[in-house]
């Protein structure tokens, strides 16, 4: 079958474009693929260097239409800061409506976290579209270079949620899945 012949994906219905943490073998291995997919086709970086050991202590966040994969990053933890990496989109989804929406869903697990500062570290051709688009601020250092591409750093300053997790959240809360804090587990008891 020909793209032209292919399904597109819909974009009824209330579930049709959703960004969520990845919670299962599956969604992670959809992140994978399109991490594969855009890096090593849009950068010149090698297949060990976007897929690497840090994915294993991240928190990974993909977004679908309907059930299509089409954009993924992820977010490592600091001691005071979170950190935005590996945000990519597949070439024909690349609309600022799923960036919009993927952005917002990133800022708000980070701060309902309990993280008030959010960095990533750009390539010079997207640090601008992160500064006047998502507020962020360029961090007076060095960029550091890779692949013959420069890198600077940015940084966004969060407003956490009065209810953000902290130290004295609930038991229950602290058991549940990453992202769904805010709704019973599947064995909690009710008290």
């Amino acid at each position: 079958m020909n793209m032209a012949e292919q399904k597109k994906p819909s974009e009824s219905g209330h579930n049709a474009f959703r960004v969520e943490v990845v919670t299962t073998p599956q969604q992670f291995l959809h992140v994978m693929g399109i991490r594969a997919i855009c890096y090593t086709e849009d950068t010149l970086f090698p297949m060990d260097h976007a897929i690497d050991g840090n994915d294993y202590q991240s928190t990974h966040v993909i977004a679908y239409l309907g059930d299509e994969p089409i954009g993924a990053g992820r977010i490592r933890w600091f001691k005071d800061f979170a950190k935005s990496e590996r945000t990519a989109f597949r070439p024909r989804f690349r609309e600022m409506r799923y960036v919009d929406a993927y952005c917002k869903f990133v800022f708000s697990h980070v701060a309902k976290k309990g993280y008030s500062r959010l960095m990533v570290h750009a390539s010079t051709k997207y640090a601008r579209l992160w500064r006047i688009k998502y507020g962020m601020k360029l961090v007076d250092k060095p960029a550091a270079t890779y692949f013959g591409e420069e890198y600077v750093e940015l940084v966004k300053e969060l407003e956490v949620p009065k209810d953000a997790i902290t130290y004295d959240s609930s038991i229950e809360t602290l058991f549940r899945i990453e992202g769904n804090w805010d709704g019973a587990a599947r064995y909690e008891t009710a008290r």
